[in-house]
Formats: C-alpha cells, structure tokens, sequence
C-alpha cells in the first residue's frame, strides 16, 4: 500500500502548518491572534510547487481541516487544533475513503471477478483497520522532533 503523492504531500503541508499555527489554538480561545501563514510561504518551506500548495489547501479548506482567511492579517490556518486532526483525516481529505482494492469504489469498480470474488466481504474490515491505525496517528505526532 502506497499513499498517492497528493496525500503525503498534504501530510507535509499540514506539518509545516501545525508547526506555524497549530500551537497557537489556546491563544486565540483566549482572545489573542492565532497565527496565519500563506500558501506561499508554506510552498517555500515545503519545497512543493505553490500551484500545489495552492490546489491543496483547498481540498483541505473543503474537508474541514483548514481555514483561509483574505485581507490584511489573512492566511490559512488550521481549523481545530493539531491534536484533533488525524493522518486519516488528511489521507481522506485527498484521496477519498481509505480502501485498498477498487472493488469496494461503487463508481470505480473495474473488476471482472467482483460477481464470483469470494474476499470482497471481507475488505470493509481490513479497510476500517488500516484506517484505524491512520486515525491513531495525531498531527501532533507528525510535527514533533524525532
């Protein structure tokens, strides 16, 4: 199993995000500014394409996992705080539900054998474990220094 670029490429962009904006959640609870960082500036950190940057942040701004704010002290920042966001979260937010085979894909399915397959039941189940064990992974995790 392999993520597909635009995943880990997210996961990247969410990393160097948390560590801009993530830290500061509990100082804008408290009224102070959270602070911001632009798709430019995370393209640079990332060495990933702005255009990239850019076509991420949206399909993470979609899914609920950034915010994008425009004017004078605008910027993107993550929408909850670093430890509540998953590395499930950002895989799906890209890639779509986490399924390993394209049986399980309603609209995608190609497979000449789904009529006599005999494990297709079983995939949901294996598909929920991997997921699982992505949804143990927090954000947090990802940013700390190893």
């Amino acid at each position: 199993m392999r993520l597909s670029s635009m995943a880990d490429y997210a996961v990247i962009v969410m990393s160097a995000a948390a560590r801009h904006c993530g830290t500061c959640s509990l100082i804008e609870s408290a009224g102070g500014r959270r602070a911001r960082i632009s798709a430019a500036q995370l393209a640079a950190e990332t060495g990933l394409p702005t255009p990239t940057v850019q076509k991420l942040v949206s399909k993470l701004t979609a899914a609920g996992l950034m915010r994008t704010s425009r004017g004078v002290g605008g910027g993107l920042r993550l929408a909850r705080p670093p430890s509540a966001i998953s590395l499930a979260d950002i895989v799906e937010a890209v890639d779509g539900p986490i399924a390993l085979t394209t049986c399980m894909d309603r609209v995608k399915s190609d497979c000449t054998l789904e009529q006599s397959c005999h494990v297709k039941s079983h995939w949901p189940q294996v598909n929920a474990a991997v997921r699982g064990a992505l949804a143990q992974v927090a954000l947090t995790q990802l940013v700390e220094e190893v």
